[in-house]
Order: C-alpha cells, then sequence, then structure tokens
C-alpha cells in the first residue's frame, strides 16, 4: 500500500489528477472509500467487525446524550466534509464520527436545496477515528492535526489492538493517550459527556 504524502493514513490515486469536492461527489466505487486532501485524492479499504462494534458503541452514546441534552447531531460514519482554506483545493474528510453542535448547525445550508445535498461545508467541533489495523499512530497523528488545522475542536483516534484512545486538542503537539480504566470528556466541545473507554472494547 502506497500512502499519499499529504494523507499517509491513506493510499494515493495518482492517476485521478487534482479533483474538486463535486467530482469526489460523482465517483461511483463501492470497493473503497475515497477522501480528498487538497485536491488529491485518496482511498481506504472497508472496514471490519471489530471497527463496526467500536463506532456503533460510541455513536451510540453519542447520540443518546446529544438528544437528551438538544445540543446539536451526531453524523453517521463516511458523512463527508468540505474543508476548504481560501485559494486552496478542495479537502473532503469522511470521520467515522463527528459532533455538530446547534451553533455549528445553523451554518448548514437548507435540506433540499441544491447546496443541501452536498458534503457538508462545516467543521465539526468533535471529531472520531477508529483506526484500522494497518493504520499506525504517526499516520492517524497527521490526520487529528488535520482537523485541528480546519478548526475542529476536539479529535479522539480510538486504537483496537492497544485499547487506547488518543485525544487531540488545538495547539498541542501530541495527544493525550487514554486507557481501559479511563473515561472520554466531550470537554468544550461536548460539555458533560463523559464515557468509560473499556465500554468500547467490552463486547
Amino acid at each position: 500500500m502506497k500512502h499519499d504524502m499529504l494523507a499517509p493514513w491513506a493510499e494515493a490515486v495518482p492517476t485521478a489528477g487534482l479533483l474538486t469536492a463535486d467530482d469526489l461527489m460523482k465517483r461511483q466505487d463501492v470497493d473503497w472509500q475515497y477522501e480528498l486532501v487538497e485536491g488529491r485524492l485518496v482511498r481506504m479499504a472497508p472496514t471490519g467487525l471489530e471497527h463496526f462494534y467500536i463506532t456503533d458503541a460510541l455513536l451510540d452514546a453519542l447520540k443518546a446524550f446529544v438528544k437528551a441534552h438538544k445540543s446539536g447531531i451526531v453524523t453517521l460514519p463516511d458523512t463527508g466534509f468540505i474543508f476548504s482554506g481560501a485559494n486552496a483545493p478542495d479537502t473532503v474528510l469522511s470521520p467515522d464520527i463527528a459532533f455538530l453542535s446547534t451553533e455549528t448547525m445553523r451554518q448548514l445550508p437548507a435540506r433540499g436545496t441544491a447546496e443541501g445535498k452536498k458534503y457538508l461545508p462545516v467543521v465539526p467541533d468533535l471529531v472520531a477515528e477508529v483506526a484500522s489495523p494497518d493504520r499506525y499512530h504517526p499516520e492517524m497523528a497527521e490526520k487529528a492535526r488535520l482537523y485541528l488545522r480546519f478548526g475542529v475542536r476536539l479529535v479522539w483516534i480510538v486504537w483496537p489492538t492497544q485499547q487506547q484512545v488518543d485525544v487531540w486538542l488545538p495547539n498541542t503537539e501530541s495527544p493525550q493517550t487514554l486507557g481501559m480504566v479511563d473515561h472520554l470528556d466531550g470537554l468544550q466541545a461536548l460539555p458533560g459527556f463523559s464515557y468509560p473507554v473499556a465500554n468500547l472494547f467490552d463486547g
């Protein structure tokens, strides 16, 4: 697997050329999951069963909390977000889970409109990624830093094999790593949310 220099967590697709978010949305391929980094197409293999169990557990916990507190929405895996700086090629990332506060939701285009059918043009408050077995800490650290550079307030990188979670915050060089005795905390991105790390890995 040849990793992309701009997106080391994924495999480069060098024949694709420079693409836009609209180009990516038109792409049809069930064998791969795609993202766009500065207009460069990268791809990842579909995920497995352990990835599903962990994502499903965290998704359920977040959705229940957010619904109870009416604090926003939680997006499903593979929801695309377009991150585009001024005069820069499009970047489209699809986190396993993302939380959008009610304030962030106000920036969303209206449902039923042309813009409302495209990738979400907002920066999530919180992002969670579950690392696949072929991914390593330096690769996912780059993705976490990319999210933070675009304005995400809190990033969780879940490591199934080590049964740990790396917690990334803005303006930090390295994450805090949580183990089985610790709790995930929503901090300023999702105040009041707490979830035992052990629950992610207990089947």
